[in-house]
This record gives structure tokens, C-alpha cells and sequence, in this order.
């Protein structure tokens, strides 16, 4: 998914804990702490990118095109430089690491996080779902 998409799906639940809450933080801090778990949890795609080329060509295309992370982030990573399930997992590895730490500081700021991290992997699922190629182990075409 694209970044409009989960800072779209970041305000959903940020204005849901706003509404069904009584948050210990001012609105703009629940806000920013759901925005930047919703959205910033994405910068992993680059370390995944790094790992599978072993080099920084996605970094390189942003910092030569900073546009494309606004406009065209199509353009940021060339086909199998972020795979799916490695994406994922280190979503669900970023979220569980992040709740727990958290969860030292405030519970009410671990729970934000952690719905806001579950909401970020349940559209990616989705959205996963529904452009992804089921495979038949036992197809002869793949042996």
C-alpha cells in the first residue's frame, strides 16, 4: 500500500482512540505518535531492499528524485527488492518489539501503537490478498 493509504488508515485510528478514549496526551501528540507508527514503520522496505541487492539503489532513486516519495512511489523499488512475507515479518517483528518498549513508558501509548501497527499489516494483508498469485505446491509447472 501506498503511504496516502495508511496515513488515511493512521487518522482512522487515531480518531477512534481520540473518540472512544480519554488519552493522557494532547490531541496533536496522538496524532503524531499514530502517524509516525502508521506510516514511518514503512522505512523497513529499505533495509529489506538493501538486504535482497545488497546495495542502496532505492535510497539512491529517492535522494536523486525526492518527488517520487510523495508522487510516484511506484518508482522506489525495482519488482522483488521488498518481498512480501520479509515485509511483513518485519512489520509484525517491528510491532512487537515497539508495544512492549512502549508499554514502559505508558500503556495507553503502547495500545495506540500496537492498534496502529495492526490496523498498518491488516491493509497490507488485504491489499496483499488481493493482487497475490496463489501457487500449487504440487503444480508440475513449478518442479
Amino acid at each position: 500500500m501506498k503511504s496516502g493509504a495508511h496515513t488515511a488508515i493512521s487518522l482512522v485510528v487515531a480518531s477512534l482512540a481520540l473518540v472512544l478514549t480519554d488519552p493522557p496526551f494532547s490531541v496533536p501528540v496522538v496524532l503524531g505518535v499514530v502517524l509516525v507508527a502508521g506510516v514511518l514503520i514503512d522505512l523497513d522496505h529499505f533495509v529489506l531492499a538493501a538486504r535482497r541487492t545488497g546495495g542502496l539503489a532505492a535510497v539512491r532513486r529517492c535522494l536523486r528524485d525526492p518527488k517520487i516519495v510523495f508522487l510516484d512511489q511506484s518508482r522506489i523499488f525495482e519488482d522483488g527488492e521488498v518481498g512480501m512475507l520479509e515485509r511483513l515479518l518485519s512489520h509484525v517483528v517491528i510491532g512487537g518489539v515497539a508495544v512492549p518498549l512502549c508499554w514502559l513508558s505508558s500503556p495507553y501509548l503502547a495500545g495506540l501503537v500496537g492498534a496502529t501497527i495492526y490496523a498498518h499489516v491488516l491493509a497490507d494483508l488485504v491489499a496483499d490478498t488481493r493482487n497475490a498469485v496463489v501457487l500449487d505446491a504440487d503444480d508440475p509447472r513449478l518442479q
